[in-house]
């Protein structure tokens, strides 16, 4: 009994000691730290270190320091609209038109986004949303409806045209330059998401130059902004509201977002409005290379010293590339200000210039030669051809050996129908003249030829064959 008694008096003095250490050591230095700090950041002239600052506190200071996205969204939700579509589709509307194949025309509405993009109404939105469409009824954000006409559009980049006539000035949103807009920056996605009106989204800028089509002819700015149905077409814009892409595609399993959007770069997007304007159609000014984004892998296999950046395989014949000297082994590290790490990088940036542009380009020569060559920009001399192959704009001496005074030349024939041509004195270089009873000079018009023919008529080629003589050949 004596023992556990003594236990008992020991345990007791132990606790008085410990707490009697902790209230005059440690709390009385807690509570030094704690009112040092409060009273710190009550001091508007006093410095503190912020390491010092409870959660709470840290937490304000973050707030505070947060972007503010009030100007920005006052200066754009006002000019994004919404946009409907209304096509005429035909197709079964029952099981019974089904089953005895009868068809039946009805309309079809879809809607999306689109921006103002000036005082006089021109508006920009996504070629996929006005698609079709028979009618288009555009509403501004203070409810007004507009009939809408298309001025032009561009499958390839997605980017289309439309033009309202209203009584008084619109207000517009001005282009920002894409090319500035930096990973990890701030920026808006302003649209109309399953017809919900002026819906404004935040996020940062994921990537840039992204190509989902696996193509190599496109070139998105990456976001995780919130886009759904309903977004495309709509405004990606900046923390001072300026115009930096259109919102078009999201990646995602279920059709509504989770996680990433795409926009096109408004400085593609501009000048696909401005060629539309001043030309009728996109003028698209080519370098003239084919190749591969390099990798540690393709580097080893082209026996190059770096991993990022063009390795230009092949270099067209007559092109601006040609004219300037790149060869092929030459590696494309920058192409004006722009720094090229994968071919997205190059097409994103000459989707922006047109033919007689000159940019400057930088190659790598032999691991160890930097070269800046400035480069003219060709139109298209290039183009895939049905039944026929690949075909290529004829120079002077390509038609003095046909004696041809016009058409394009045969550079590779389609392999599935090569064996049909050669027996036929068909081969490369020969030269077509017409296309159903159409002169052709340029791959440009062959290929708008074929595009807008009747659905069933037959395909006339006219054709200088290798004896020098022009025979016509139809394919239905």
């Amino acid at each position: 009994m004596k023992k556990l008694l003594n236990l008992v008096l020991a345990s007791v003095l132990g606790g008085v000691i410990t707490l009697s250490a902790y209230t005059f050591f440690i709390k009385k230095d807690f509570d030094l730290a704690t009112s040092t700090t409060v009273s710190t950041t009550n001091m508007q002239d006093t410095e503190s270190d912020s390491s010092f600052l409870p959660t709470s506190i840290t937490k304000a200071y973050n707030i505070a320091e947060s972007p503010d996205f009030v100007e920005a969204a006052e200066k754009s939700v006002h000019a994004v609209v919404h946009v409907k579509n209304t096509a005429v589709v035909s197709g079964p509307s029952s099981l019974e038109d089904l089953i005895f194949g009868r068809n039946t025309q009805r309309a079809q509405v879809g809607t999306g986004s689109g921006v103002i993009i000036s005082p006089d109404g021109y508006i920009i939105t996504n070629n996929h949303v006005i698609n079709g469409a028979t009618q288009i009824s555009i509403t501004t954000n203070d409810n007004k409806i507009y009939e809408a006409n298309i001025v032009g559009s561009d499958e390839k980049t997605d980017i289309a045209l439309l033009k309202i006539d209203a009584e008084e000035d619109l207000p517009f949103i001005r282009f920002g330059d894409s090319d500035q807009a930096k990973i990890g920056e701030w920026v808006l996605a302003v649209g109309n998401p399953f017809n919900l009106t002026s819906t404004v989204t935040a996020g940062i800028i994921s990537a840039k130059s992204r190509d989902l089509s696996g193509q190599n002819y496109q070139s998105f700015i990456q976001t995780d902004a919130a886009v759904n149905p309903g977004n495309s077409g709509g405004a990606l814009v900046n923390a001072n509201g300026d115009l930096i892409g259109i919102n078009t595609a999201i990646t995602s399993q279920t059709g509504s977002y989770i996680g990433y959007s795409f926009a096109v770069p408004s400085n593609i997007a501009r000048k696909v409005v401005e060629d539309i304007m001043e030309f009728g159609n996109v003028q698209n000014g080519i370098l003239g290379v084919s190749g591969i984004s390099l990798n540690s892998k393709y580097a080893e296999e082209f026996g190059v010293s770096t991993s990022q950046g063009f390795y230009v395989n092949d270099v067209e014949e007559d092109s601006g590339a040609d004219a300037a000297g790149i060869l092929k082994g030459d590696v494309i590290k920058k192409i004006d200000n722009i720094e090229i790490s994968k071919f997205a990088d190059l097409k994103g940036y000459l989707n922006t210039k047109r033919p007689n542009d000159v940019v400057n380009v930088t190659i790598l020569r032999n691991n160890k030669d930097i070269k800046t060559l400035p480069v003219t920009l060709i139109k298209n001399q290039t183009a895939v051809l049905p039944i026929i192959g690949q075909v290529k704009n004829a120079n002077e001496k390509d038609l003095k050996k046909y004696k041809a005074k016009k058409g394009i030349k045969i550079s590779q024939l389609n392999p599935r129908y090569e064996s049909s041509w050669r027996s036929n004195g068909i081969e490369e270089g020969s030269i077509i003249t017409a296309i159903n009873d159409k002169e052709v000079n340029d791959v440009d018009v062959a290929k708008q030829i074929i595009e807008n023919k009747a659905y069933n008529e037959p395909l006339k080629f006219e054709i200088i064959n290798k004896y020098g003589n022009k025979e016509t050949f139809y394919w239905r």
